[in-house]
Parts: structure tokens; sequence; C-alpha cells
């Protein structure tokens, strides 16, 4: 059953007028009157509707049914990405987001290429935006990974923070896994370098803020393959359910 995102209130024998790019989206798929698709607001669960009608720029729908399903982790995964080149951001958030993280944090780390202007970092959030809202249609989440504004690595590492706060690098002793096989699951931020990695400086510094440094194996990962292999490793080892 197709999902989309709608973010208005919901209810059960309501008649709603579908978001735009719901209505464009059902007519380019070719949906029709009668037939059943899935509805999400990001507060929690989903609802099953029925189109009722279709017209050239408006699709209306009845909600039939609510299921108060959920799929997320039992554990609050922040990825803290250092700004990548080029579309490697949309490819990390959109796998992050399936593979069930609890919020990306851009970071703009010394060895990042792309620079943000404040014009720029706008229309990046809008677009990052919606690749959140695309995977979490396409996964099942019925709730949105929360985007925070691109931050600078210096200011943002030396934020006190509830989470345990760790950085992937080759420098570190103890492997990841490791490490979450001798501790319960909890909330963490995993901070991932861009393709340079971070500097000696920003390691020192986050190390002084008491960052935990550990390694994601023998193996040096590419900035967006690093993130992703943490959060399967840490699903891996503590369970999703």
């Amino acid at each position: 059953m197709p999902r989309f995102y709608c973010p208005q209130p919901l209810a059960i024998g309501a008649v709603i007028t579908l978001p735009e790019h719901v209505a464009h989206h059902i007519q380019v798929v070719r949906l029709s009157s009668g037939d059943h698709i899935t509805l999400f607001n990001g507060e929690g669960g989903e609802y099953t509707a029925t189109i009722t009608t279709i017209e050239k720029k408006r699709v209306t729908a009845e909600i039939k049914l609510f299921e108060p399903r959920e799929v997320e982790l039992p554990y609050a995964v922040t990825v803290a990405q250092a700004l990548p080149e080029a579309s490697k951001m949309d490819w990390i958030i959109e796998k992050a987001v399936e593979l069930g993280a609890h919020a990306i944090q851009p970071l703009a780390a010394q060895r990042c290429v792309v620079r943000l202007s404040a014009e720029r970092a706008a229309k990046k959030m809008q677009h990052w935006q919606g690749v959140i809202v695309a995977a979490s249609e396409q996964s099942g989440r019925n709730r949105l990974a929360a985007l925070a504004e691109p931050v600078d690595f210096n200011q943002w590492v030396q934020q006190q923070d509830l989470h345990k706060r760790i950085m992937l690098s080759p420098r570190a002793e103890q492997s990841l896994s490791d490490w979450a096989r001798h501790h319960p699951p909890q909330s963490v931020a995993i901070m991932i370098g861009p393709e340079g990695g971070f500097t000696d400086k920003e390691e020192d510094l986050a190390l002084a803020q008491g960052v935990l440094m550990l390694a994601m194996g023998p193996r040096v990962l590419r900035t967006e393959t690093a993130g992703l292999s943490a959060l399967a490793a840490l699903n891996a080892v503590w369970g999703e359910m």
C-alpha cells in the first residue's frame, strides 16, 4: 500500500485534502478513487485511508483506520556527520533514516570541502528534509528523524549533551562493536569525519570534552560508509527490539 507523509491532523472518519506533493505523486503513479493508501503525520502510528476524489490539482481521502504501528529503535542514535562532497550527504541521510537514526547533525569540520553560506544552508536543509520524508515513507517509519542546523565542529563538540558521544577514528584502540557488547543500549551520537577525516586537533579537542574514540575495524572506511556501518553494528549488537 503506498505510504505518504501528511503533516496535518489526522483522525478516523475525517475527509482531508492531501498536500499538493502527495496529490501529484498519486496522479503520477495512477492511483484511482477507491484505492487505499497509508498516511502518517510524524506523531506516531499510521492511518489507512481511501481516495475519494481526484481532480487536476486536488486529491481528497477519507481516513478509515488507525494502526499504532512503530518501528523506531529503542535507543536514539544521532548521526553527527561532517559535511561531505557533492551528493554524498543525501545518501548518508537516506540510509541513516532507513537504519533507524533518530537525528542528523551536519558538522562543519576543518577538512570539509563544502562550505555553506546561510542561504545555501537553508536550501540544503529544505532538500535534506525532503530526503528524510521520502526515506521514512519508503522504510515504514512513522516518525521523522530530527534534522539539526549545520554547526561548526568546535562549537558543537564543546556543548554539554546527555548522550554519549562517540568519534569514529583509526587512532582508536577499541572497536565500536566491542564497546557496545559491554554496555547496555543507550542514546548515543556518532561523529563521522569528512573525506580527509578529523584533524588531530579536532580529535584532541573531542577527547578533552569527554568524547569516546572508537574504531570500526582494521579497514579505513569512506565517510559515506562509516556512519552507516556504525548504525548497523549497534543494531546488530543491541538489537532493534
